[in-house]
C-alpha cells in the first residue's frame, strides 16, 4: 500500500508502507487521515497515524513518514524530527521524501525571522538593490533596481557608456556581446555592430564624466572586464589578480564579490569562495542569490551542515526556487544519512512496545541542532509546537545584519532563541565523525548573522548597496557644456560618432556642413533620417544636479523661442517667388540661412513663414504672402524640398536680420467690404469675369492645360459669396498664378485689398492674353 500526497509547492511525493499486509494497518483510517491532511486537519491526521503505528510490532517506515509530513505541515517541526529520525533509522531518507520539512522549515524562518507574509505568492519583498547580473539558471528572478548611472543590461557603472538611436546608454561592450535589435528600456529599434559602418562609439562627454565622479569605481571596473575576458581565456590565475585589484578598489560591489566567488569555486579555493560569499550576504542580506552562492561554497568544501542554513535562507527568500530547495532536500537527506551511517546504533525497536529495548536511540547531535528551531528551553519534544494555523505577530522591521555576539541571544518573553540564530547552529557534525575535505584550510566559523539590525546597520546596508552618489564638488556646469555654443547642454543629442551637442546647435552647423563640428565623420545618413533623440542618461543628470542652470538656461531658450513666434513683430522672409493665397508653393531648399528658418517655424509651432520677391533697393519687395508648411522631405546631403501653401497677404512695415536671414515687421491685409448697390455690381463682375476665365483656360491647349493641372490643380468653383474671405476668393490667385504675368503685376494685385479694382486688372490680363493666343 502506498500513499500519493502533494506539498504546497506542487511536488509529488510517495510513502509506500513497509510491510502494507501487516496487522494492525487499516487502509480505511489511513484514508481518513489523508483525507484530513487534505482537509487542514493536521491533528486528526497524526493521532490517526500514531494510533496505528502503536499497534504495530515492529515501526512501518513509511508510516513514520507520513507522521512526519503531517507534523511538519501542523508546524510541529521537533515531532516531526522524531518521525523523520524513526523513518531514517529504518531506512536512508531520500530527497524527495523532505520537501515538507524544508519547506515548513523555510516558512517558519521567513514568518517568524524574516517578517515575509506568505500571501505573496513566493517572492521576496526585500529585493537588493544594485547590480547584480543575470540570475542563475533563470531560477531566480529579483527585479534590481538599477542605477542612474548603472547599465541597464549589466547592472554595473557604464564602461565605455554608448548612446543608441533612441536615446538611451549602455555599454559598449554589453551591446556588441549581446547584439540586440530593441532597446530593453522603451523597445525602439537600434542598430547593432553588423549594421553600423565604424561599429558603436563611446559617448566622450559621459565616458569623462564617469571617470570624474567615479574614479575608483571605473577603475575597478576596467580590471573586471578585463578579468572577465582573462577568465574566458581560461587564465584563470591571472584573471584573479584583475579580479583582486577590482574588489580592493570597490569592496562593497556584490556582482564583483559574486564573480570572483564563483571564479575561487572554479579554481577549487572553495574557503576563499566562502569568504566573498559571506561578505555579499552580510552587503545584501536579503539576496537569496548571495545565500545560494554561499550555500554552493559551503558544499564544494564539504561544510553540508552551514551549507543547509544558506538552502534554508534561500527558500525562505524564494520559494518558488525550485532548484534551491531541490539542494536542500538532498543536503538534509546527506545530512539525516551520515549521522546513521557513522554512529554506532544499536537496532532500533519499537520505542511504544516493551521489551529489553524499550527506547529508539536517536542521533542526539543532529536533533539537538534542528529541534531547537521550535523548542523552547526547557520544554519537551511533546510540548513544542509552531503551529501555521495560529495567528503570530509578525515583524516587519527592515532586517540588516547583527555582530555574531548576539546570533543566539534570546528574543520575547518565552526566552525563546531566534531561528537564524539557532540555523546558525545547525547542524553541529556528531562528535567522532570528519568533515571532509577537512585539509582545504583552517575550519570557517558559521557565517550566518542574526537578519535584525538598528537604523544604523540598515544606513550602512544602504550605503554600499550600489546606489551610486555624485559627489557635488567634482560635478560643474562646465562638464556638462556644449563646445558650440559654449553654454550649459540644452536637448543633449549625441551622434553616432559619439560627440554631444545641444540640438539646435548641432543641426545649424548640419545646416553648412554633413560633418561632425568636431572630429568631422560624415554624419549624412544621421541627418537624412532626423533621428535626433535626446541623450537621456545626460538629461536626467542635468535635471537632477544642475536643475537651477539648466532653468536658467530654459527660461533663455523660451525667450527666443517666444520672440520667433511673434510673426508680426519679427517674420521671417524667405526671398525666391511670387505667392497667392490658398494656392501650393512647392520649395527646395538648400541654403543654410533658410534651413534654419524653417527649422525654427516648426520648432515654435507657427509652421509659417512669408514669401517675398527679391528687391534691388530694400532687399525684399513691400508685399508678400504668408506661406504654411504641411510636409518636409529631406535628403541625406540637407537638402529639404517643403512643401507649403499660401495663407494670407500682408504688407511690410520695416526691413530687419536675424542669424543670416531676413525678417519683417508686417501687417497683414484684408479686402474692403462692399454693400448696397456696390455688392450687386461686384456680384455681377464677378460672375463675369469667372466665366471669362474659364473659357480661357478651357480654350488652352492640352499640353499646357496638363501642366497646369499638374502643377496648380483644377480651376477652383466659383464662390457664392466672394466677400467671404479677407483675400477673396480662391480663384481669382489660381488664375493670377497661371497667367503669364511678370513678378511686378502680379504683386500689383496682389497688394490691392479692394476686389473690385483686382476683378477688373484680371480682366484686362484675360483680354490680353486672349488677342495674343496663337492661332
Amino acid at each position: 500500500m502506498e500513499t500519493v500526497g502533494r506539498s504546497h509547492q506542487g511536488e509529488v511525493f510517495v510513502h509506500p508502507l513497509s510491510n502494507p499486509g501487516a496487522s494492525g494497518i487499516f487502509p480505511e483510517m489511513l484514508e481518513v487521515a489523508e483525507e484530513a491532511n487534505r482537509a487542514g486537519d493536521f491533528s486528526l491526521a497524526i493521532e490517526i497515524y500514531s494510533s496505528q503505528l502503536a499497534d504495530l510490532q515492529h515501526p512501518d517506515r513509511g508510516l513514520c513518514l507520513r507522521k512526519a509530513d503531517s507534523l511538519a505541515r501542523a508546524g510541529r517541526i521537533s515531532e516531526a524530527l522524531d518521525s523523520y529520525c524513526t523513518a531514517a533509522s529504518l531506512g536512508k531518507l531520500r530527497p524527495e521524501e523532505l520537501p515538507l520539512l524544508v519547506e515548513t522549515i523555510a516558512r517558519t524562518l521567513r514568518e517568524k525571522e524574516l517578517g515575509i507574509p506568505t500571501d505573496l505568492g513566493g517572492h521576496c519583498t526585500g529585493s537588493s538593490n544594485g547590480e547584480e547580473g543575470n540570475q542563475p539558471n533563470g531560477e531566480c528572478d529579483e527585479d534590481d533596481a538599477v542605477d542612474l548611472f548603472s547599465c541597464h543590461l549589466c547592472k554595473c557603472l557604464l564602461h565605455e557608456p554608448t548612446t543608441v538611436e533612441c536615446g538611451h546608454t549602455f555599454c559598449k561592450r554589453c551591446l556588441e556581446e549581446n547584439a540586440i535589435n530593441d532597446c530593453i528600456q522603451c523597445k525602439e529599434k537600434i542598430n547593432n555592430k553588423e549594421k553600423l559602418p565604424n561599429g558603436h562609439r563611446v559617448n566622450v562627454v559621459l565616458s569623462c564624466l564617469l571617470d570624474k565622479l567615479f574614479a575608483s569605481e571605473s577603475k575597478a571596473r576596467r580590471n573586471w572586464i578585463e578579468g572577465e575576458d582573462l577568465w574566458k581565456k581560461q587564465n584563470l590565475s591571472e584573471a584573479l589578480e584583475k579580479y583582486n585589484t577590482a574588489v580592493e578598489l570597490v569592496p562593497s560591489s556584490g556582482q564583483l564579490l559574486y564573480q570572483r566567488a564563483e571564479l575561487h569555486i572554479e579554481m577549487r579555493n572553495f574557503n576563499q569562495a566562502v569568504l566573498d560569499a559571506d561578505s555579499l550576504c552580510r552587503i545584501k542580506p536579503l539576496w537569496a542569490k548571495a545565500h545560494g552562492l554561499k550555500a554552493t561554497a559551503l558544499g564544494k568544501a564539504g561544510q553540508n551542515d552551514e551549507a543547509l542554513q544558506e538552502y534554508f535562507l534561500c527558500v525562505a527568500l524564494k520559494p518558488d526556487w525550485t532548484k534551491v530547495k531541490l539542494e536542500a532536500q538532498k543536503v538534509l537527506s546527506e545530512l539525516f544519512s551520515s549521522v546513521f551511517e557513522n554512529e554506532d546504533l544499536p537496532t532500533p525497536l519499537h520505542p511504544l512496545q516493551g521489551g529489553s529495548a524499550t527506547r529508539l536511540i536517536k542521533p542526539t547531535a543532529l536533533l539537538r541542532s534542528l529541534r531547537p528551531l521550535t523548542q523552547k528551553p526547557g520544554s519537551s519534544s511533546q510540548d513544542s509546537e509552531f503551529s501555521v494555523t495560529k495567528s503570530a505577530v509578525v515583524d516587519h522591521s527592515p532586517p540588516s545584519i547583527m555582530s555574531s555576539d548576539n546570533a543566539n541571544c534570546a528574543v520575547g518573553d518565552g526566552g525563546s532563541k531566534s531561528l537564524t540564530g539557532i540555523l546558525a547552529t545547525l547542524p553541529v557534525p556528531p562528535s567522532g565523525l570528519k568533515r571532509k575535505h577537512s585539509n582545504n584550510g583552517p575550519a570557517l566559523q558559521p557565517p550566518i548573522k542574526h537578519l535584525r539590525a538598528d537604523k544604523e546597520n540598515m544606513a550602512h546596508t544602504a550605503s554600499v548597496s550600489g546606489v551610486k552618489v555624485v559627489p557635488a564638488e567634482l560635478l560643474e556646469s562646465g562638464d556638462m557644456e556644449c563646445s558650440l555654443c559654449m553654454r550649459l547642454f540644452y536637448e543633449p543629442v549625441t551622434t553616432p560618432c559619439g560627440h554631444t551637442f545641444c540640438l539646435k546647435c548641432l543641426e545649424r552647423c548640419l545646416d553648412h556642413n554633413s560633418n561632425c563640428p568636431l572630429c568631422k565623420e560624415n554624419l549624412s545618413e544621421y541627418l537624412a533620417n532626423r533621428g535626433y533623440k535626446k541623450t537621456l542618461l545626460m538629461e536626467e543628470v542635468l535635471q537632477r544636479y544642475l536643475g537651477d542652470e539648466l532653468a536658467e538656461r530654459k527660461k533663455i531658450h523660451e525667450e527666443e523661442m517666444k520672440e520667433f513666434s511673434n510673426l508680426n513683430q519679427e517674420m521671417p522672409i524667405f526671398i525666391c517667388t511670387m505667392a497667392f493665397p490658398t494656392i501650393p508653393c512647392p520649395l527646395h531648399v538648400f541654403e543654410p540661412r533658410y534651413r534654419l528658418m524653417i527649422r525654427r517655424s516648426m520648432e515654435v509651432g507657427t509652421r509659417q513663414f512669408g514669401m517675398c520677391i527679391a528687391d534691388d533697393l530694400k532687399g525684399f519687395a513691400d508685399y508678400g504672402c504668408m506661406l504654411e508648411v504641411r510636409d518636409v522631405k529631406f535628403f541625406p546631403d540637407g537638402r529639404s524640398v517643403v512643401d507649403t501653401i499660401g495663407v494670407s497677404r500682408f504688407k511690410v512695415l520695416s526691413h530687419g536680420q536675424r542669424d543670416g536671414y531676413n525678417t519683417a515687421k508686417i501687417e497683414y491685409l484684408e479686402d474692403k467690404k462692399s454693400n448696397g448697390q456696390e455688392l450687386v455690381e461686384l456680384l455681377k463682375m464677378h460672375d463675369a469675369v469667372y466665366e471669362q476665365a474659364s473659357n480661357w483656360f478651357t480654350s488652352l491647349k492640352d499640353n499646357m492645360k496638363s501642366q497646369i493641372l499638374s502643377h496648380f490643380g483644377n480651376l477652383p468653383s466659383k464662390d457664392p459669396d466672394p466677400q467671404a474671405s479677407p483675400s477673396g476668393p480662391a480663384w481669382c490667385w489660381w488664375l493670377l498664378a497661371v497667367l503669364p504675368l511678370e513678378n511686378r503685376a502680379q504683386l500689383t494685385i496682389l497688394a490691392m485689398t479692394s476686389l473690385k479694382e483686382r476683378l477688373i486688372a484680371i480682366r484686362r490680363v484675360l483680354i490680353f492674353v486672349t488677342r495674343k493666343k496663337p492661332r
